[in-house]
């Protein structure tokens, strides 16, 4: 099958991308993921590294593009880029993470993916305080992540975690507390079977958020002996 692929208008102004071959990111990502599950995480890193940059040579220097959502081939290339993305966050790589985040917020505004999150974290393990001013406030205080942040922003500007926002995740998301104090958190069958559910519990949640930031806390180890305290 040929590779081609082209970027087509929508009547609501956005974009579609429509390819095949290597511009069928439905199929990359399912192959990504294929990968992943086998235990072959650097190819499905770099299947989906590569594909984003086949993205990125697709779209327009110098003209604004949004991506159509609801299209699944244009959606398929938003989640990959929101994966490859975390890839390079999980290996400390977080300038490119991040860039990689900010195109991805101008290419969906609206933030399906909810990529500011990540972008969050990027931003202050980068010690970029402004721009993590801007973003943390796009994000809900109704996410136990709004409050990690809000701790490690603090932490990271002053060594210390205020208080009342440290009583405040105790007592209000005391599940995450447990687990962000907990000596382990095993990804175990359980823990899959939890997470992959229907409605997976907040123990499982709050696991995951802790597997998805746990490099941060290895390499930045004195905020978690902070909360510990």
């Amino acid at each position: 099958m040929q590779d081609k692929a082209t970027l087509n208008p929508t009547p609501d102004q956005t974009f579609e991308i429509v390819g095949q071959g290597a511009y069928d990111f439905v199929r990359v990502l399912t192959h990504s993921k294929q990968l992943q599950r086998q235990g072959r995480v650097e190819e499905a890193c770099n299947e989906r590294f590569h594909a984003f940059q086949r993205i990125s040579e697709l779209l327009p220097e110098d003209e604004e593009v949004i991506l159509e959502w609801e299209d699944p081939n244009t959606r398929a290339a938003l989640e990959v880029i929101h994966a490859s993305a975390i890839d390079h966050f999980l290996i400390n790589d977080f300038e490119m993470s991040t860039a990689m985040l900010e195109l991805l917020l101008e290419l969906d505004p609206e933030d399906h993916l909810e990529a500011i999150i990540l972008l969050a974290f990027n931003y202050l393990a980068m010690e970029e305080y402004e721009l993590f001013d801007e973003v943390s406030n796009d994000i809900s205080d109704k996410y136990a992540c709004k409050e990690v942040l809000t701790m490690w922003a603090a932490f990271r500007r002053s060594g210390r975690i205020p208080e009342g926002d440290a009583i405040r995740f105790r007592t209000r998301f005391a599940p995450y507390f447990a687990e962000f104090t907990s000596d382990e958190h095993p990804a175990d069958g359980q823990y899959l079977e939890d997470i992959e559910s229907e409605r997976p519990s907040v123990q499982a949640q709050a696991r995951e958020l802790w597997l998805r930031t746990e490099n941060l806390w290895t390499l930045f180890p004195d905020f978690i002996a902070a909360l510990r305290r």
